[in-house]
């Protein structure tokens, strides 16, 4: 045997000791049918499907998450983070003390001043708890009590593809698992014909050249890759190669996958290689998703008042409305993460007529997901998440007028909010100084949001750990202290 196929085999053996076997017994499972996952003959789920046996650790408070991940960076002295304050202060220099030596972007680093840019737009207290945000959103300020603010949140990295990478994976170097494939591996599915991780993305209207986004974004890293996130595309097939080729109909692909699956247990008992437990789950899962997906992505059974809810984009295949509203769909259905990347938030200028095309796509659907859930009895399940991967500069970048301006990245402090199960409503948490720069009181990290999303799902973070390459790796690396204050 050539050494290199010897080694390889030497591996994949020492992986299926450790943890193959299992992965082999779900993919077996999973060819058996509905008896195998609890299910009744109406197809209702009575078990979990797939996930760790000693997990949850504790009684979640919510079932699922949904993440309305807005890339670019929203400005939060514009939206959620109010300073009033600020305007004596217009076109003054941002003073030394409070910018205290922080590092500065390539962008604005060789600006000579750096004029502070209070917003142009009001805000106003709304609701039973008053809180305070901008008249950009009279959606979201209309159920603001169901809401929870974090306005002191940080991050270490500074440009856009750290901390993304950061924010999905609890690391700014690519190459480790996205938090849904974390929820995937240690919880499991609740729908076998549906992923337990399901991504899709739309393009604002603010900035429709913004940032990129990469599928690793989504991806397993090093976890088995059945628990990578499925793309939902905007055009056609929602899922690539989900379609039967021509001439090929729904009794010949069962016999071909049968067929191909005897072939691969075939493989998988010689081998030893994990990875064919997943091709088999996964060939499985697609044909079954066939006969699901369509039915999901048909919204035109959806009655109209909850369609009118979402706004007039909800018909638009692709857009943040419409992906609001699958994202409900796969929600009631038991997908247990569901991640929407909205791009255009990345305004270095001309921020006020940006950010309103922002708002306008963003606004009205997230207010109608959050009103669809509770209205269904979903929403004190599921957990509703809310922000991008840094905030903006209290500064401008480039010149300010009366009527624009631009911001920089700004890591040091930005606002989120979550709503649903396991969150106060009708709160803020954490404080910023005089100019949105620095925080005062209350820091929220990364990974202490990433500790308490996992809490509220039930897992202690430091116990949900993978052993790879002879470390036990986890979402939360060596950090992340829980936010209590905000649980409810």
């Amino acid at each position: 045997m050539d050494p290199l196929l010897q080694l390889q085999d030497s591996i994949n053996r020492r992986t299926f000791l450790k943890g193959g076997a299992g992965l082999g017994l779900t993919a077996l499972f999973t060819l058996m049918g509905g008896e195998a996952f609890g299910l009744d003959g109406f197809g209702n789920q009575r078990k979990r499907i797939g996930g760790l046996k000693d997990l949850p650790h504790f009684t979640p408070k919510a079932k699922r998450v949904i993440y309305l991940f807005q890339s670019g960076a929203p400005s939060q002295m514009d939206l959620f983070d109010p300073k009033p304050e600020l305007e004596k202060f217009r076109g003054e220099n941002l003073p030394d003390s409070i910018r205290n030596g922080q590092r500065l972007t390539g962008m604005t680093s060789g600006q000579k001043s750096f004029p502070v840019a209070p917003t142009i737009f009001k805000f106003q207290p709304h609701g039973q708890s008053g809180i305070e945000i901008t008249e950009l959103m009279p959606h979201l300020a209309g159920i603001v009590d169901e809401l929870c603010f974090i306005r002191s949140m940080n991050t270490e990295a500074i440009n856009h593809d750290p901390a993304v990478t950061f924010f999905q994976t609890g690391s700014q170097l690519a190459g480790r698992p996205s938090i849904g494939s974390w929820m995937s591996y240690g919880l499991g599915s609740e729908n076998r014909d549906l992923p337990a991780f399901v991504v899709m993305t739309s393009v604002g209207s603010g900035r429709k050249d913004d940032q990129p986004l990469y599928d690793r974004l989504w991806g397993s890293g090093f976890l088995p890759t059945q628990h990578q996130g499925v793309k939902f595309r905007n055009s056609g097939d929602p899922v690539l190669y989900l379609s039967d080729p021509d001439g090929m109909d729904r009794a010949t692909r069962r016999e071909m996958l049968d067929d191909l699956a005897g072939l691969n247990k075939l493989k998988l008992l010689s081998a030893k290689d994990p990875e064919i437990s997943t091709r088999i789950s996964q060939y499985e899962l697609a044909f079954r998703m066939q006969a699901s997906v369509p039915e999901l992505t048909d919204i035109s059974k959806e009655p109209s008042s909850v369609k009118e809810m979402y706004g007039p984009k909800v018909n638009v295949p692709g857009s943040f409305a419409f992906n609001c509203l699958l994202a409900r769909r796969l929600s009631e259905r038991g997908v247990r993460f569901v991640q929407l990347f909205h791009m255009g938030w990345d305004h270095h200028d001309g921020l006020p007529r940006a950010i309103r095309g922002q708002c306008e796509d963003t606004d009205q659907p997230t207010a109608a997901l959050i009103t669809d859930l509770k209205q269904r009895g979903l929403l004190d399940e599921t957990l509703v998440v809310w922000g991008g991967e840094f905030g903006r500069t209290v500064y401008s970048q480039g010149e300010l007028t009366m009527k624009s301006y631009g911001r920089d990245h700004h890591p040091r402090c930005f606002t989120i909010f979550m709503a649903g199960a396991g969150v106060k409503k009708g709160m803020v948490y954490g404080k910023t100084d005089d100019y949105s720069y620095n925080i005062v009181e209350n820091p929220v990290s990364v990974h202490d949001l990433h500790a308490t999303i996992l809490h509220i799902l039930g897992i202690d973070h430091k116990r949900l750990t993978f052993r790879y390459q002879g470390r036990d790796f986890r979402l939360t690396d060596v950090f992340g202290d829980l936010v209590t204050p905000i649980m409810a």
